[in-house]
């Protein structure tokens, strides 16, 4: 036990592998618990709060935190998924391309889920969204030529959003499904438990 301690180094923060697993079980129950609008809308932001926080985190954070640490270009992260797959690719402490890729297209996605949210509650009259959506939407109204509203009284494109945050929150969940294929495959190819580190923080140094 001391031994394999001894082997091993911290990688990951207290805050990046309490974000990670926190946004997880959020976006979970969020996608979930869709007919249940209560829960559904404060899980969604939970999910909010905390892609905020760790884009934050990813400036200010520890080293293997930051962007800078693993933000590579679309090559790199294709020859990494590339490697992996043939059992040759190189072992990194910290994200790998596709890992630093992933991440940067989950916190695009999450955002993106979020704020779609948002705007199809404002269009119920609900969330912190609806003052400044019922004053944008009373403006098109009235800038609308007569006959442009629907039976329900709405302007065109309020549907849309709705539309926008169902197909948004199925790709997100698509990309967490390749993302735990990902890990789960690292994990076999370089001989690591890539979720446990992502619970201990720690990873063996070579």
């Amino acid at each position: 036990m001391h031994a394999r301690a001894a082997s091993e180094i911290k990688v990951w923060d207290p805050f990046v592998r309490v974000a990670h697993w926190a946004v997880a079980l959020a976006f979970f129950v969020a996608y979930l618990a869709e007919d249940v609008m209560t829960v559904h809308v404060w899980a969604g932001y939970i999910v909010g709060v905390l892609v905020l926080a760790r884009i934050g985190w990813g400036f200010v954070g520890p080293r293997h935190a930051r962007f800078t640490d693993f933000v590579t270009d679309p090559i790199a992260a294709i020859r990494y998924l590339w490697d992996l797959m043939l059992a040759r690719a190189k072992r990194y402490i910290g994200h790998s391309p596709a890992g630093g890729a992933m991440v940067i297209a989950l916190l695009i996605f999450l955002a993106a889920t979020v704020v779609t949210g948002l705007i199809r509650y404002a269009e119920e009259g609900a969330g912190p969204l609806a003052p400044l959506y019922a004053q944008t939407s009373t403006t098109m109204t009235e800038q609308l030529p007569t006959g442009e509203e629907d039976e329900g009284g709405k302007t065109r494109g309020e549907s849309a959003f709705g539309e926008a945050h169902e197909v948004i929150a199925n790709i997100t969940l698509g990309l967490v499904i390749f993302h735990i294929l990902g890990v789960l495959l690292a994990s076999f190819v370089h001989h690591e438990n890539l979720p446990r580190a992502m619970v201990t923080g720690r990873k063996r140094s070579n």
